[in-house]
């Protein structure tokens, strides 16, 4: 996923970039992220991130209902930071990521890379 290091690796700390590639790569890409949040009831918020207006904000509950506690567990201990700390980093991020990785307001077709 090296698109997510070109648009993100001087944005964000190393931490939040590995724990955001670990959550997308888990969900099957940006396609995957989507529906899981459309699933959560949060797709006004991630919509907004794909589209080209402005970005709706998200909280650390809300991470809670988009990513089980399992997997906040594993992708956590996957970038060696607590849970608390993901829930942090990916409500304040995975909106600017996901925006960066749809600059024309839509996603990448699911068989070729963002």
């Amino acid at each position: 996923m090296s698109w997510l290091k070109a648009i993100a690796g001087g944005v964000i700390g190393a931490e939040a970039l590995n724990l955001i590639k670990d959550y997308v790569e888990k969900q099957g890409g940006l396609d995957g992220v989507v529906k899981n949040f459309e699933n959560s009831g949060l797709g006004k918020q991630i919509h907004s991130w794909v589209g080209l207006g402005p970005n709706e904000k998200i909280s650390e509950m809300d991470i809670s209902k988009v990513v089980n506690a399992d997997k906040l567990m594993e992708i956590a201990k996957n970038a060696g930071i607590d849970i608390d700390k993901a829930k942090a980093l990916l409500a304040q991020y995975l909106p600017e990521v996901i925006d960066k990785a749809t600059p024309e307001g839509k996603l990448p077709p699911p068989d070729k890379p963002a």
